[in-house]
C-alpha cells in the first residue's frame, strides 16, 4: 500500500499542495500533521508509524515534512526498515530501496539539518538588527482575565478540574502554563 505523510508547521498552514501530489502518485492513505517537524510527538506520524505493514511505501513531498534532522530521519527510515517499509521522497527523489536512493537519504538528510541550522541563524540575525534599529519588541503577552484564572485556578488545586481542562480554558500551551502558575504563585501580576 502507498502510504503518504503531510506535514505544515501551523494549523493555519496549506496541505493541498502536498495532498495533490500524493494523489498523483496513487497513495491510497494520508496522514497529515499540522505542527512543528522538530517535535517527535506528532498524533499523525505515530498513527502512520502504527499503521505501516510489511511491504507498504512511505512517500513524503521532501524530506523536512517528516523530519527536521538527520537523526530522526534516519530513526523513522530505521523503524520503516525494521518492517519492511520503503521510504520515497519526491523533491530528492530518493528510494530506500535503492543503494543509490540509501546513500541520498543520508547526504540530503545532513543538508537539510543544515540548512535549518542556517535559517535559524538568519533569523536570529534579523531579530538582533531589528533589536537595534527599535523594530522588534518580541511577541506580545498573552492577556489572561483575572476572574477566569483566579476562578480555575481555585478549581485546579482543589482537584475539581485537570491540568489540562485548565490550560485549554485559558488557551495556553503546558509549557507557558507552568510558567504562568509558578509567576502567580510568586505574586507577579499574570494577568491584563
Amino acid at each position: 500500500m502507498k502510504v503518504g505523510y503531510v506535514r505544515v508547521s501551523t494549523a493555519d498552514q496549506n496541505t493541498a499542495r502536498q495532498e495533490v501530489l500524493m494523489k498523483d502518485l496513487g497513495v491510497e492513505k494520508i496522514f497529515i500533521d499540522k505542527l512543528s517537524g522538530k517535535n517527535r510527538d506528532r498524533k499523525q506520524l505515530k498513527e502512520m508509524l502504527s499503521f505501516i505493514r510489511e511491504g507498504d511505501m512511505v512517500i513524503v513531498e521532501s524530506i523536512s515534512r517528516i523530519a527536521r534532522n538527520t537523526k530522526d530521519l534516519l530513526e523513522i527510515v530505521d523503524q520503516f526498515k525494521s518492517k519492511g517499509v520503503e521510504f520515497v521522497s519526491k523533491k530528492e527523489s530518493i528510494d530506500t530501496n535503492t543503494t543509490a536512493g540509501k546513500f541520498m537519504l543520508t547526504v540530503f538528510g545532513a543538508i537539510a539539518e543544515l540548512e535549518r541550522g542556517y535559517i535559524l541563524d538568519r533569523q536570529k540575525e534579523g531579530i538582533e538588527i531589528a533589536k537595534k534599529e527599535g523594530k522588534y519588541k518580541g511577541r506580545k503577552p498573552i492577556t489572561i482575565h483575572n476572574e477566569a484564572w483566579e476562578s480555575l485556578y481555585k478549581q485546579w488545586k482543589a482537584g475539581d478540574i485537570t491540568a489540562t481542562k485548565f490550560m485549554n480554558t485559558v488557551n495556553l500551551k503546558a509549557n507557558t502554563f507552568y510558567r504562568k502558575v509558578k509567576a502567580y504563585e510568586e505574586g507577579v501580576k499574570i494577568y491584563g
